[in-house]
């Protein structure tokens, strides 16, 4: 009996190694949607450019999350995106330059779907007192259906506060 519960153990545990590595993790540049999507996400930067509230609205599904954009607040829906946008443009010129663009399809991952990935640099001149302040960026984006899903903004926030004047003070260190 001993023998008959090891044999199948081995057995199952061949099928497990099989299956886990039946469908690995896979990414690829070069899919049917990805110049598209693309053109989706160029046409978002864009939109920020012309200050154009409306158009950076409507290229969002109506259950679109953006994350790591907004003073403080940990995501945004569709709704506060837009506000966030009317807010921004209202008090700043933007003026983006250096983007590059990738599509990347994602498959048999927590990560999957067809995602946009832009980097470049949004100088922000501010309206009332003419500081400009570079501000370079990294967003993903999932595109379905040619709108934008999800993005996630990744911004160098410590840069953007001292440039602005503030000051960044660490922890005390001191025991005590």
């Amino acid at each position: 009996m001993k023998r008959i519960k090891i044999t199948l153990l081995f057995v199952a545990m061949a099928f497990g190694a099989t299956l886990s590595n039946a469908q690995e993790p896979s990414a690829t540049l070069d899919f049917d949607n990805g110049k598209t999507a693309m053109e989706t996400l160029k046409k978002y930067i864009t939109a920020i450019q012309n200050a154009d509230v409306e158009n950076i609205s409507n290229l969002m599904t109506k259950d679109a999350m953006v994350y790591g954009l907004g003073s403080g607040s940990d995501s945004l829906n569709a709704t506060q995106h837009k506000d966030y946008w009317i807010n921004s443009l209202a008090n700043y010129n933007h003026n983006i330059s250096k983007d590059l663009y990738l599509p990347v399809k994602v498959e048999n991952s927590w990560n999957e779907g067809e995602w946009l990935l832009t980097w470049g640099v949004n100088t922000l001149e501010n309206n009332k007192t003419g500081v400009v302040t570079p501000v370079p960026y990294h967003i993903a984006a999932v595109v379905k259906d040619d709108k934008i899903a999800a993005m996630h903004y990744y911004l160098d926030y410590i840069s953007l506060l001292t440039k602005q004047g503030y000051t960044v003070i660490p922890p005390d260190t001191a025991e005590k």
